[in-house]
């Protein structure tokens, strides 16, 4: 790369003059080299008074991958950076990462680094998987203070606090699917509400006359209800708060949207009793691969205490672990 040899005290002035005739090659960093500062330059010389030559020059960061920018900040041996994790997950100003066990060591300074380069306020460690009826997440604060934060996803705003309750990315698609329904004139019923994952879609994107919103935890329903004002919902969103076998009610409901997992298939009596004949259930619930669609069909039997249905489709929401994947069953009850 052609480069602009320039004494330090004068650097500054000469790159706004280069830049001002469009000659300061903006896709690569000026380096110093001791008391000079290489300038990258388009084109020819316009300051003679100063020698032009070859200089082995760093694209600037916007072009770089984010993974090399933070490798090159951190002082971990270098075979460690290979390990670094290309993916993360990001929830408003917050970051989520999973490490693997030899770079926990390193946490801190990495999550310092992860922050300085992708420009999060948060970073979080993910220690283990979501556990228990509450579905509290396990993690581990490595850098900054402030865990609330708002996420938009697909229009929808979601107040939360990722230490406190859980967000999962890899449901991406199937909250972009229940938003595209066509809900108008529906009451919803939504099992496993959360702070709105689908209850938002539904209501704002949707248009669902009615939606209930059960759930559990009472910290992710002062997070819902939070929600519910800020997508300006209200309207139409009812939370139960609770156990949502103990919602009260039978044969009310035009859908009934089931977003759990492991136990999912114990909830399906009351799925059932609660929709209308001609509605639907969207049933979520992990299966081993080599079960499926067997498996789903057979829970759905089991719980439909009687009730005749058909299959309309079944999908994979997204891995869940090794030959076990996160599967979403649509049938209409008849």
């Amino acid at each position: 790369m052609r480069a602009l040899a320039v004494p330090k005290d004068e650097a500054d002035g000469v790159k706004d003059r280069l830049n001002r005739r469009r000659q300061l090659d903006l896709e690569w960093r000026p380096v110093r080299v001791d008391d000079m500062v290489l300038l990258p330059l388009k084109g020819d010389n316009p300051f003679p008074e100063f020698p032009v030559g070859e200089a082995d020059l760093l694209p600037q960061d916007r072009h770089r991958p984010p993974q090399e920018r933070i490798a090159e900040r951190l002082g971990i041996p270098e075979e460690l950076k290979e390990l670094l994790p290309e993916k993360y997950e990001r929830l408003g100003h917050v970051l989520v990462l999973r490490l693997p066990e030899p770079l926990l060591p390193y946490r801190n300074e990495i999550a310092k680094a992860y922050a300085k380069v992708l420009k999060a306020r948060t970073v979080l460690l993910e220690k283990g998987i979501i556990r228990g009826v509450e579905r509290r997440p396990d993690v581990e604060l490595l850098f900054g203070t402030e865990t609330e934060t708002t996420h938009s996803e697909s229009g929808i705003l979601y107040r939360l606090d990722p230490t406190k309750v859980m967000f999962s990315s890899g449901n991406f698609d199937e909250k972009l699917r229940m938003a595209s329904l066509d809900c108008r004139g529906e009451t919803v019923v939504d099992m496993f509400a959360g702070i709105g994952y689908f209850t938002m879609p539904l209501a704002a994107k949707a248009r669902a006359d009615r939606v209930i919103a059960c759930e559990i935890n009472p910290v992710a329903v002062r997070f819902l209800r939070k929600n519910i004002e800020l997508n300006r919902v209200a309207d139409k969103v009812e939370v139960f708060e609770g156990d949502n076998r103990d919602l009260p009610g039978e044969g009310f409901a035009d859908r009934v949207v089931m977003g759990y997992v492991n136990v999912t298939w114990q909830f399906l009596p009351k799925a059932f009793s609660l929709v209308k004949r001609g509605g639907v259930i969207h049933y979520q619930d992990t299966c081993s691969i080599d079960r499926i669609p067997d498996g789903l069909i057979d829970n759905l039997r089991q719980g439909s205490g009687g009730r005749p249905f058909e299959v309309l489709g079944i999908k994979e929401v997204k891995a869940y672990a090794p030959s076990i994947s996160h599967m979403v069953v649509d049938v209409r009850v008849l």
